[in-house]
């Protein structure tokens, strides 16, 4: 199973955000769709063996973490409205410490990035880690940030997280996921 987990933010955590209007009334809840089309998306199919975590760190709070599973993922289209109304629909359901499932395959809790880190052993996709290309092993599950950089809060959570490059360029969050996923694709298939 790989893993993504995106911080949004500026990502509101209520729900109260026009489809019309993601970037701006979702506090850049457009990103935060656009991962999880690049995490789940193939040409003519979704990947079964990808979650993708959205943890929402916007007004008016409290933090919380919507999960995207592919293997029980229905529903999702591949544009972003839709992906957003699967996140308009887990932020406003009423929810707990624990995942709470909001349709198939989509489900909340309350908790932010802190808990996230806590709980699984994650690598950070950062411009100055270690070529993804030239690692032995690609981990199973990846930390990004948004539109934004980490803050020096973050950074100090994950100062010890291994941290890998998909190249030399700063790419948007979506942009890497795709990037990663091509390589694991390729040494699954014996490319490498």
């Amino acid at each position: 199973m790989t893993s993504f987990a995106v911080i949004g933010h500026t990502a509101r955590s209520d729900g109260a955000f026009s489809l019309n209007d993601l970037p701006s009334s979702g506090g850049r809840m457009d990103v935060l769709c656009r991962c999880v089309n690049a995490s789940l998306f193939l040409s003519h199919g979704l990947r079964r063996d990808v979650e993708c975590f959205l943890v929402f760190q916007g007004e008016p709070g409290p933090k919380k973490t919507v999960k995207f599973s592919g293997s029980s993922l229905r529903s999702l289209n591949p544009d972003e409205r839709n992906a957003g109304a699967l996140i308009k629909k887990a932020l406003v359901l009423p929810c707990g410490a624990e995942f709470r499932e909001a349709s198939p395959g989509v489900s909340v809790r309350k908790g932010g990035f802190e808990r996230l880190v806590q709980e699984g052993a994650y690598s950070v996709l950062d411009e100055r880690g270690t070529d993804i290309r030239k690692a032995d092993q690609i981990p199973s599950a990846f930390l990004l940030s948004d539109h934004m950089n980490f803050t020096i809060e973050e950074e100090a959570f994950i100062l010890d997280c291994p941290k890998y490059s998909v190249g030399p360029a700063v790419l948007h969050a979506d942009h890497a996921i795709t990037v990663l996923l091509n390589e694991l694709d390729r040494r699954n298939a014996g490319w490498n």
